[in-house]
């Protein structure tokens, strides 16, 4: 097994920020059409060097100071609706068969747009960039837990749901910024029978978790990383799990997990000792995601093949992951059993018997 057929592999993909994969390029291309002066270069490898490098600091707090730029040239219809398109001409090139990309509209709204302009200028993006690529895209839309328009973002959320919105979700530095300060966003979506996920543990720990499920009642955790503190491997190899940790794993409750972004941040100390191996072995409903592919210079094909090499692990444990995330899709059940039963599991398939 190695990049090139893992490339070639079906893959689903829920955690993905769109203004964290943009093509170093474009985001030239797009500082020189908006008048954007406040790149660090406008060398194009130059730049993909500094994103990396920047975000490879060991803080959550940190690797965020890298999206301004990021932002700063998504600030056009023109230029959310190239960068949509990019997106989904780029994961269905890197064997995504479905994908939920979240961005959150209140950041793009710098040079007046509204978040409806915002909104629709990526559903045209993501429209056009999946046409005969063989990828779904579905957003979902962010709110920043920081700032104070989770409702008004959720509220959007629902009444775009049928136009290709399939979640809410909230993001940001988690400490000190709990989301139980979005209570309200979220009974909203429950109300409306919506679908969210929540970025919960990763610079945080267990009560952010705890609080993402117990008083908001999230679908899927983005990263939950942290779980693991909650997790006791004695010295005999015996497993102890504590009530939190069991209640996500008998519940099943989807975990977003992003390797080379946990890495960055700070929430794990490297690949091989990313708590995605221990979690997988207790069978948690762990999927793998790229996080932010320009920041962390990755890929889905990258993220896996390094759990391959870290791990050990064969297609079939390729396909357990990519089916965890299949099942825990915002979409209908029918349309999920659909992709796991007629390109998923027909694709690995071929894979297990060459």
């Amino acid at each position: 097994m190695n990049a090139d057929d893992i490339r070639r592999a079906p893959k689903v993909l829920l955690h993905d920020h769109l203004d964290g994969g943009l093509r170093p390029r474009t985001v030239i291309d797009l500082a020189l059409q908006g008048g954007y002066e406040a790149l660090p270069t406008t060398d194009v490898g130059e730049l993909t060097r500094w994103f990396v490098a920047s975000a490879d600091s060991g803080s959550l707090e940190r690797y965020l100071e890298t999206f301004q730029h990021t932002v700063g040239v998504l600030q056009s219809p023109e230029a959310l609706t190239r960068v949509a398109r990019e997106c989904a001409q780029d994961l269905a090139d890197d064997g995504v068969v479905y994908a939920e990309v979240r961005f959150a509209p209140e950041l793009h709204v710098e040079r007046g747009l509204t978040l409806h302009q915002v909104i629709d200028a990526v559903l045209t993006g993501f429209r056009e960039g999946s046409q005969g690529r063989g990828i779904r895209v579905g957003a979902l839309l962010t709110a920043m837990r920081h700032a104070a328009r989770s409702l008004e973002i959720a509220e959007l959320a629902i009444e775009y749901r049928d136009r290709g919105v399939v979640g809410f979700d909230i993001a940001g530095a988690e400490a000190g910024f709990p989301p139980t300060r979005h209570l309200d966003a979220f009974q909203y979506m429950q109300r409306e029978n919506g679908h969210f996920t929540i970025h919960a543990g990763e610079g945080f720990g267990l009560p952010s978790i705890w609080e993402a499920l117990q008083w908001c009642g999230a679908d899927r955790l983005g990263h939950g990383v942290r779980i693991v503190d909650d997790i006791t491997v004695k010295d005999d190899g015996e497993v102890e799990l504590g009530r939190l940790a069991a209640y996500v794993r008998d519940k099943r409750v989807p975990l977003e997990m992003c390797p080379s972004s946990n890495v960055q941040t700070g929430a794990a100390p490297s690949i091989a000792e990313h708590p995605i191996g221990l979690l997988r072995k207790l069978y948690f409903r762990v999927t793998v995601n790229t996080d932010n592919r320009l920041m962390s210079g990755t890929s889905m094909t990258t993220e896996m093949t390094q759990l391959v090499e870290a791990f050990g692990y064969d297609w079939a444990d390729l396909q357990w992951f990519t089916v965890n995330a299949m099942k825990s899709a915002f979409l209908p059940f029918d349309q999920r059993l659909a992709l796991i039963n007629d390109v998923i599991k027909p694709r690995y398939a071929d894979l297990i018997g060459r």
